[in-house]
């Protein structure tokens, strides 16, 4: 299991002069819009632990990993450590804790967040679920099921099967021209 570092101890490892490796799996519209200035983004999806390895710069030293608020650098720093990356640390509280203790973030073009599409998703899902229900045929009942039983899971595992479909969709990606 990873450990874990607060922003405020990572801005106070930064302060004095440490060389700090952070790894930022936001997607990149949501790094574009506020990210810590020495973060290098690979979206989680995109995650290839095996080329990070040969990547690193300093191995043996801690490779840090953000997010928006800590659920995805869990899953990501999971992943690395199955694949034999050592000495990974999460950032708890995500990008949103950086931003708060005051560590160097560089502004861009707002997107909406990830966490904030799939509220918008499964919310507009149980209302159309609803109405298809009271007005079509009682199916529909069954999408507001399987949408809350998603979002339970979601809950219980930290992990989101909506989000993930969501980050894979042209509008969470940037064009490169």
């Amino acid at each position: 299991m990873a450990t874990t570092i607060a922003a405020p101890e990572l801005l106070a490892l930064t302060n004095s002069g440490v060389n700090v490796e952070l790894l930022d799996v936001r997607t990149p519209l949501e790094f574009r819009a506020a990210h810590v200035e020495f973060a290098k983004n690979i979206p989680l999806d995109q995650l290839d632990p095996e080329s990070i390895k040969r990547e690193r710069r300093d191995s043996s030293g801690p490779l840090y990993v953000v997010c928006q608020s800590g659920g995805r650098s869990k899953q990501a720093c999971e992943r690395l450590e199955a694949a034999g990356v050592t000495n990974v640390v999460d950032v708890t509280g995500g990008t949103a804790a950086c931003v708060e203790a005051r560590l160097p973030v560089v502004r861009g073009k707002k997107a909406v967040s990830l966490e904030r599409q799939v509220r918008i998703a499964a919310g507009s899902l149980i209302v159309i679920g609803v109405l298809i229900g009271f007005r079509v045929h009682p199916v529909g009942f069954g999408l507001c099921l399987f949408v809350g039983a998603g979002l339970v899971f979601a809950g219980v595992t930290d992990t989101c099967g909506m989000g993930m479909i969501l980050a894979r969709m042209p509008w969470n990606h940037l064009k490169t021209t």
